[in-house]
């Protein structure tokens, strides 16, 4: 008997009086065999939703099952490609169809005609586990592809190929379990994009994802395998700042999602990755990237399944051992298509119309997030960073809120900063970081054993500063004594001199954490040297006509990241003017 479409709303449709199918299957709807996958089943009726535009759809279509779960296709050639929110592949459908998806569109997620030159590590009679690596190919000039056994598979290898070139299509060696079942792996794995995969041990967060930006290293670090959240106002430099983290993060591999943003805005991060050379390989950024691109245009339902593709692809690679960096931009967007879905499925809205589940599906994917022991024994990790879009920049909405619940890292972007070209505009009042006391070890064994107690007298001065400008802003600085002149004056050499930073010259972009380590230092040296002359009775003014406060806001310019010594001739620099005042 066949199961045919009762009701239609939107990329909702309602099949009745069937029990043929199961939660989260996938199934083929219509005549165009639209991709769906049920999300609810009772005994009136099943509710499914299509990652694709209904338009043409009609009550008495077809919807078939496939008894399996809504998956991904994992191997070589996800690299340097570019996919939709279901991963299909938005290059060859552009070739083979046209600039505009068709509906139903059937091309394959990978090449499958192209050849892999596979390098075998494995032989008859060897005995695998699950994760086991088989076999090596170079999948771009950046990152060799590890082809693994899948998870939940093991026993004895009972034929392998040799070296050579294969499609993906082909099988590379046939295991024999334990009851003595015969399981053909391939190049290619598939893995349902809603299921973690799976880990042997999770690790503690104790190393830091090093960024070159010196607001986040020093003041707001984020851990390899942690999870972060930019909020942030239109305007405020979300998309900008995750283009300056996934160009200089130490993550070996960027899994980039639009999730619902501006086909315009989408197009640029397209011209731009493409075009970015990679500091660390000297290559095309594009060899350790994949992008996953779901427009505000797009079916509302392939939206919300882009995160979840996302993060699969993130975790196969860290199954081959690698540190791998998502970037969702943006959540906000992910929780509309929640919301929209909800609404045409009539279920009781929570606050500002979102679903009451919208809490668990925010920890749920945040929770993929982690540094891990995988099956293989290798040592992996996934960093999430998500933006979060709140509208008219309130950081009291659902989604902001909710997300802080389960992320350790808040970066609050601040239109007014982004508006006065303080870049990144990171407001360091409002913004936080937990992971602080789990990375000390590696920051007094790394960077210096003063590095966080810097950061703490930044920060310190920071709020003392702001305090100050309340008092400012009634009556003038005129009034305040000259020791409290200096903090407002120290304030501006770190917001101008470390804490804003230029993307587009050269030796600020990036900023190794020595060097942030050694800026840190020399602020804080003036500040010192500079008090000791106020204790003695020596007007502020004087010291601001050395011109010592501008010279060392320069610092970020002339001072390259591979010459320290550069901060200890500025520290002699700065003596020599303190002692011809004093």
């Amino acid at each position: 008997m066949k199961n045919l479409i009762y009701a239609i709303n939107g990329p909702v449709i309602k099949v009745r009086d069937t029990d043929s199918f199961s939660m989260l299957e996938k199934v083929y709807v219509g005549p165009n065999k639209l991709m769906g996958e049920v999300i609810s089943i009772s005994k009136k009726e099943t509710i499914i939703q299509v990652y694709e535009s209904t338009s043409g759809l009609k009550r008495g279509d077809e919807v078939i099952g496939t008894k399996t779960l809504v998956s991904l296709a994992l191997g070589p050639g996800i690299l340097s490609n570019i996919f939709d929110g279901i991963q299909r592949p938005l290059k060859t459908i552009s070739e083979q169809e046209g600039i505009f998806i068709s509906p139903g569109s059937q091309v394959a997620s990978l090449d499958e005609n192209k050849l892999w030159a596979i390098e075998m590590l494995v032989q008859v009679g060897d005995i695998v586990s699950p994760g086991h690596i088989i076999a090596l190919t170079p999948e771009t000039g950046a990152i060799v592809h590890k082809i693994m056994v899948p998870p939940r598979l093991s026993g004895t290898i009972v034929e392998a190929k040799e070296n050579g070139k294969y499609t993906i299509k082909e099988s590379l060696i046939k295991i024999q379990d334990a009851e003595g079942g015969i399981h053909s792996v391939g190049i290619v794995q598939e893995w349902p994009i809603k299921i973690a995969r799976p880990s042997k041990k999770h690790l503690p967060l104790d190393i830091p994802l090093i960024t070159g930006q010196r607001i986040i290293d020093t003041l707001f670090p984020l851990a390899k395998g942690g999870a972060a959240v930019i909020p942030g106002g239109f305007g405020a430099g979300k998309t900008m700042m995750q283009h300056q983290l996934a160009k200089w993060c130490d993550a070996d591999i960027i899994v980039y999602v639009g999730c619902g943003e501006r086909g315009n805005e989408m197009t640029q991060v397209l011209e731009e990755f493409q075009s970015l050379i990679d500091p660390h390989t000297h290559k095309s950024l594009m060899e350790r990237t994949v992008l996953i691109a779901n427009t505000s245009n797009m079916p509302v339902a392939a939206r919300e399944a882009s995160i979840y593709t996302g993060i699969t692809i993130a975790e196969y690679y860290r199954d081959m051992g690698y540190n791998v960096a998502m970037m969702a931009d943006s959540t906000s967007r992910w929780a509309e298509a929640l919301r929209e879905i909800s609404g045409r499925l009539e279920e009781m809205p929570a606050e500002e119309g979102f679903p009451a589940y919208l809490p668990s599906r925010i920890a749920q994917f945040y929770e993929r997030a982690g540094m891990v022991i995988n099956l293989n024994n290798t040592k992996g990790s996934v960093s999430i960073i998500g933006a979060v879009s709140p509208q008219g920049a309130d950081f009291s909405e659902p989604v902001t809120q909710n997300t802080k619940r389960f992320v350790r890292c808040f970066w609050a972007l601040d239109k007014n900063l982004a508006y006065q070209r303080h870049y990144p505009a990171v407001n360091w009042h409002l913004s936080y970081s937990e992971y602080l006391s789990d990375l000390a070890p590696w920051y007094n064994k790394n960077v210096g054993i003063n590095f966080l107690k810097n950061r703490t007298r930044i920060r310190t001065l920071l709020a003392r500063e702001d305090n100050l400008m309340e008092i400012v802003r009634l009556i003038g600085n005129d009034v305040l004594p000259d020791d409290q002149k200096l903090i407002l004056e120290i304030g501006r050499v770190i917001r101008q001199g470390f804490l804003q930073q230029s993307a587009f010259h050269s030796e600020d972009t990036y900023v190794s954490l020595k060097k942030q380590h050694a800026m840190a230092e020399t602020i804080l040296f003036l500040y010192d040297e500079a008090n000791k002359l106020i204790l003695r009775d020596k007007s502020f003014a004087s010291i601001v006509q050395t011109g010592v406060f501008d010279e060392v806001i320069k610092m970020k310019y002339q001072i390259k990241n591979d010459d320290l010594r550069g901060f200890e001739r500025l520290k002699e620099q700065i003596t020599a003017k303190i002692i011809e005042i004093g």
